[in-house]
């Protein structure tokens, strides 16, 4: 395996609760009421593509989209510098391929400084090779450019690399990237036959260990 490529959000670190809490919170301050389901249905969408999602349906007086977008990211920064947590098995996937001498990166559909907050939280920012934002992107995912932006970062041909998401979008951005992508959906997510177009589906990243890595080398993504 040439390289192994995390997504961050509700996949290394346990912020997917954040961003469903500041989003609530954060749009509550323009008059709309977001429940928390509502929110998951913007699960994987980089935050200003959420943001437009809901702007689109029920435009809002008083903070303009950018000024959302900004206040959200800041409070999932602040709550993941506080309260972030690792997701199960994480650190184990994250030591196993450092153990294997397999570069590591991130690549995520969140802004630089949420990033910055979880990689400095969870203790792994020298542990990955290169991280990427899809805000330096002219698309989030599901569309694959910041995934092959990280492989271009790495040195590695994306067809080389191996991606790790929780998320619908995100298996979509991996596997339009050409990777090889393990899917670790939320349980809420679980069982159903949408992920089949991945290749590896997991209930936790606590089911991976170096026999799924080897049985995922090899073959054409």
């Amino acid at each position: 395996m040439g390289a192994v490529v995390f997504d961050l959000d509700g996949l290394l670190i346990d912020s997917e609760p954040f961003w469903r809490r500041a989003e609530i919170e954060v749009f509550a301050t323009v008059g709309l009421h977001l429940t928390e389901e509502q929110t998951r249905q913007t699960m994987g969408l980089r935050i200003d593509d959420a943001v437009r999602h809901w702007w689109e349906r029920s435009p809002w007086e008083g903070m303009a989209p950018p000024e959302v977008e900004r206040a959200v990211t800041a409070r999932v920064a602040e709550l993941i510098e506080s309260e972030g947590e690792p997701m199960p098995g994480a650190r184990d996937v994250i030591a196993l391929c450092r153990r294997l001498g397999i570069p590591m990166a991130v690549c995520s559909g969140s802004y630089a400084v949420v990033i910055e907050a979880a990689l400095d939280r969870l203790g792994i920012t020298e542990a990955m090779s290169a991280w990427h934002s899809a805000e330096w992107e002219p698309m989030g995912k599901p569309h694959p450019g910041a995934y092959l932006s990280t492989a271009a970062k790495l040195g590695v041909d994306p067809t080389a690399c191996l991606a790790f998401e929780d998320s619908f979008n995100g298996a979509i951005s991996g596997k339009a990237a050409r990777m090889r992508v393990v899917a670790v959906p939320e349980p809420g997510a679980q069982g159903s036959t949408r992920w089949g177009f991945c290749d590896l589906v997991l209930d936790s990243l606590e089911d991976f260990d170096a026999a799924a890595l080897r049985s995922l080398e090899g073959g054409t993504p």
